[in-house]
């Protein structure tokens, strides 16, 4: 059936948009697309509900070009029933489903297109442009090399699904994204096209027939599950490519080959070891996620050990091989017993494939933890690197040497482990626990330096193993006894940093020491093998925090476990609760300053600050390009070395297809690169930029606070103005939405993802702006647009944090907002909403005197062009979703047929303006 007027192929003047050549592919593609989904629709709903899609779709188009108001297309929303509603929800949501993995899939040709042009300039940000802009910069090869040796990046991916797709729907979405890469370059038979076309209509109608949530609240297992896909699916297999992009790059620039190096990138997971507020993840779930990542890896290391079993048949009758090769075959078939009995016979001439073979069965025995098994990793890359160094010695570097090389790399960064599992805590829990373990019922409320006195002589005393009657503080000691048991079992390696939450003393440092030696945590000297990682999370918590480490520096007891633990000390830097707390740019001066000053307390002291950054997916949670985000954190503040959180959609977007989340790892190790090697010189004007960025910092917190903290009205306003409501309902994530009980708690209680999620689907976007408006237009006043808007083109960080609101203002809908906030009542709408207009009003226009514009956007067409087309798609659901809230508050907020299309509009917001929490 052929649609010309479907969702993606009008001839409205909307949709003619002068693109460049080189996009005329993604245009294909998203006109393709759309008439796939116009005839899924009327296949599966009827022609004339497809029809009743198209007319609201073209009502939409028509009030985005004529400029109309609200009223005509809210008209046609109201009142609907509700299967249709959902239908016309699910219908949008499908097409920005297509829309964007069409705008991904575009982005893979446009990296294939610089690849093909041999002499023209690299791909910016890429590792190539990197290492040639090294050595521009006068890096030498040696010292490159002495950098690409102490490189750590590792992200670490966080139970925050505010979009958990579901595993059976992100392999219908791989099956689409397979079908548009075999036809990247147009080079498909009309045949083939056609096989494509319905492989791509046979994959989104059976997503059409599968609902997009499940029907109960995913448990801890279902987040390592949908974590797992990435970390086993996509990562597992880019990883090599990656140390050989780096290896090609290096030895193109500077014409030598790289020498052996350690890995590069490595994993972290927070999935069954983030207690904070989560009451169903302890000790259990801590082993149940170990236990689920070597069961993945074991199995992935199996199917790699099969294929080169494969590969490598060369016969001992045609080629030589080392003689240490049949031994360990003759050493491996004995330890193995039985079970090597059952190898084939007719193979013995092929030992590489014996000994490959024998290779799996001890993975299966590593599983079951049998014997024979191997005891960790080392073992099974002294297996691979015999076979490596038989092949080279015997003329097989082009016989299976690559394969071999690829999978040793996969061993290296993944061990027996996959990822490293961080554990995290509220400091408040443990000081309930050490309250109830040292018979001090008054121990939260003594000051900290009385807390850390008293924690300090515990630790240099004999501080032994404890229990306790009291479930709480049980629960605690078991994590740590746990901790204990499994490290043998699974290696240090396993293990992340024990993160605490809260974080606003020393003392709560000492806490985990002392609990963990409590719990049994600790060798006969009473070391932790933990790095104990405070927390920052307000901006007053930010600004503390060099006072902070100074004393855990000072602390013998504290100063001795860093030692122990390599002169390094973790911190974390909380990049959302800060921006709840005052507002983004506070919050990023706040971060900024922290840094900088931590930096200079480390090389004082002669420790290593290494900075784990915990952004999310928003720009009010950090979310800013990775790439841009390394470059403007402050010199030396890098040192090789990037651990950052990667959470909700974040986690899709980047590493859901793997030549994007190869880009991806580019794009951050090489700005790692050439944030370490080559950190920006000296600027002489940042003193005078620091104080311009205080004034904004200080004005922009005193607005958002006297608006979002200390208005009366503020919270009823919130909570009528936006969703909230429903998302608290969502069956997202195993962790509540709420630190603490009660309907209408402040905005403290509530968790920064969720706060941002419900303002990004109103429409409003508040907290990536507010208050931003009135920092900008107080600095310019003090300092002159001429210096804010040097500023803004030469201070990276300041540049940053301006293109970032930029971004979000342009993604914000005044007028769609005011419906929602009519929701509120006339007199709380009358009293909040002319603030929120004239704050962003103010904001839009000191954005834009900054970069000397006259639209948002002005610099970033592709953005500008894809928020400008999404954006009549998205205005149908936002008026609908004002409808059925307007009626599921009336009828007493039922989990009914309402909620459910309720819940549907917000999957499909999130899905349009591609943010959520």
């Amino acid at each position: 059936m052929s649609r010309p007027a479907s969702l993606a192929a009008e001839p409205e003047t909307l949709r003619e948009v002068d693109l460049p050549q080189s996009d005329q592919p993604l245009r294909e593609d998203v006109k393709r697309l759309g008439a796939l989904v116009g005839e899924v629709i009327a296949d599966q709903e009827g022609e004339a509900f497809f029809e009743r899609v198209e007319a609201l779709r073209r009502l939409a188009i028509q009030r985005r070009e004529q400029g109309d108001g609200l009223d005509a297309l809210a008209a046609a929303v109201d009142g609907l029933p509700l299967d249709e509603a959902e239908g016309l929800v699910r219908s949008f949501a499908t097409y920005f489903g297509v829309v964007n993995l069409a705008e991904r899939i575009h982005r893979i040709r446009r990296r294939r297109d610089y690849q093909k042009q041999a002499t023209a300039a690299p791909q910016p940000g890429g590792l190539l442009a990197a290492v040639s802009e090294l050595k521009a910069a006068g890096v030498e090869f040696d010292e490159l090399v002495a950098l690409i040796r102490r490189l750590h990046i590792e992200p670490v991916f966080t139970a925050h699904p505010t979009e958990a797709v579901r595993r059976a729907l992100l392999e219908k979405e791989a099956e689409v994204v397979r079908a548009l890469i075999d036809d990247l370059d147009r080079s498909r038979t009309p045949g083939e096209r056609r096989l494509d076309l319905a492989r791509i209509r046979m994959a989104l109608t059976s997503g059409w027939q599968t609902a997009e949530n499940a029907i109960e609240k995913p448990t801890v297992a279902d987040e390592l599950e949908h974590v797992s896909y990435y970390l086993g699916h996509v990562l597992y297999l880019i990883l090599p490519v990656f140390h050989e992009l780096l290896a090609d790059a290096v030895e193109s620039v500077y014409g030598r080959p790289l020498p052996a190096l350690p890995p590069i990138l490595r994993f972290g997971s927070w999935v069954g070891g983030d207690m904070d507020g989560n009451p169903f993840v302890g000790a259990d779930t801590i082993e149940a996620s170990l236990a689920a990542q070597r069961s993945l890896i074991l199995s992935n290391y199996r199917g790699d050990l099969a294929h080169l079993a494969g590969l490598l048949t060369q016969s001992t009758s045609r080629i030589g091989v080392d003689p240490r090769v049949l031994k360990r075959i003759d050493d491996y078939r004995a330890r193995l017993g039985e079970a090597a009995q059952h190898l084939r016979s007719r193979h013995d001439d092929m030992p590489y494939r014996q000994l490959l073979n024998l290779m799996i069965l001890r993975l299966e025995a590593t599983e079951a933890e049998a014997a024979e098994g191997y005891r960790g990793p080392a073992g099974l890359l002294d297996d691979l690197n015999l076979i490596a160094h038989s092949l080279k010695s015997q003329r097989g570097e082009h016989a299976g040497f690559f394969a071999l090389r690829r999978l040793l790399r996969r061993v290296e960064a993944f061990g027996f482990h996959l990822a490293t599992l961080d554990q995290r805590q509220d400091s408040r829990v443990h000081d309930a626990a050490l309250a109830d373990l040292l018979g001090d019922p008054d121990w939260p409320q003594r000051s900290a330096e009385n807390r850390a006195a008293r924690l300090a002589e515990l630790l240099g005393g004999e501080l032994g193993k404890r229990s306790s009657t009291e479930p709480g503080t049980q629960r605690v000691l078991d994590v740590f006894a746990k901790l204990a048991d499994l490290r043998p079992r699974y290696g240090a390696e396993a293990f992340g940093p024990y993160i605490v939450s809260m974080s606003r003393s020393a003392a709560d440092a000492l806490a985990v020491l002392a609990l963990a030696r409590m719990g049994g945590h600790a060798d006969a000297q009473g070391r932790v093998p933990l790095d104990v990682a405070p927390l920052f999370e307000t901006v007053d918590d930010l600004a503390a925090a060099p006072e902070v480490v100074a004393a855990l520096l000072e602390d013998p007891v504290y100063r001795a476990h860093v030692a122990a633990r390599g002169e390094r000390q973790v911190v974390m830097l909380g990049y959302s609760d800060s921006a709840k707390d005052a507002g983004l740019a506070a919050s990023r001066w706040a971060i900024q300053r922290a840094q900088i000053a931590l930096c200079a307390l480390g090389a004082e002291r002669g420790v290593r600050i290494l900075f784990f950054h915990g952004r999310g997916g928003s720009a009010s949670r950090g979310g800013s390009k990775t790439e841009r985000a390394v470059i403007a954190a402050p010199r030396g503040s890098v040192d090789g070395y990037l651990r950052l959180t990667e959470q909700g959609e974040v986690i899709h977007r980047k590493y859901g297809i793997r030549a994007l989340a190869l880009r991806n790892l580019e794009q951050t190790a090489g700005a790692v690169l050439r944030a370490t090697a080559r950190p920006r010189p000296p600027e002489p004007r940042e003193p005078a930029w620091r104080e311009a960025m205080a004034l904004i910092a200080n004005e922009s917190r005193r607005v958002y606070r006297a608006f979002v903290h200390e208005e009366p009205a503020f919270v009823p306003y919130f909570r009528e103005a936006t969703p909230i409501d429903v998302i608290e309902r969502l069956k997202l994530g195993s962790r509540p939405a709420k630190r603490a009980a009660g309907g209408q708690a402040g905005v403290e209680s509530l968790r920064a993802i969720p706060w941002v999620f419900a303002w990004s689907q109103n429409r409003c976007n508040l907290t990536a702006w507010y208050g931003v408006g009135s920092g900008l237009a107080a600095a310019i006043e003090a300092k002159g647009i001429e210096a804010m808007a040097e500023m803004a083109r030469d201070w990276p960080f300041f540049a940053t944090l301006v293109d970032d609101v930029e971004m979000v203002l342009a993604k914000t809908e005044l007028d769609i907002f005011a419906r929602y906030s009519q929701l509120a009542g006339g007199e709380l709408h009358a009293a909040l909403f002319p603030r929120i207009e004239a704050e962003l009003e103010r904001t839009r226009r000191a954005v834009l005197e900054l970069k000397g514009a006259q639209e948002l956007l002005a610099g970033d067409r592709r953005l500008r062009l894809s928020i400008r087309l999404r954006n009549p798609y998205v205005d149908p659901i936002s008026l609908l979703q004002v409808d059925l809230l307007r009626r599921w508050r009336a009828a007493g907020r039922p989990e009914d047929a309402l909620f459910h299309a309720l819940v549907a509009t917000v999957n499909g917001i999130a899905a349009g303006v591609q943010n959520t929490g």
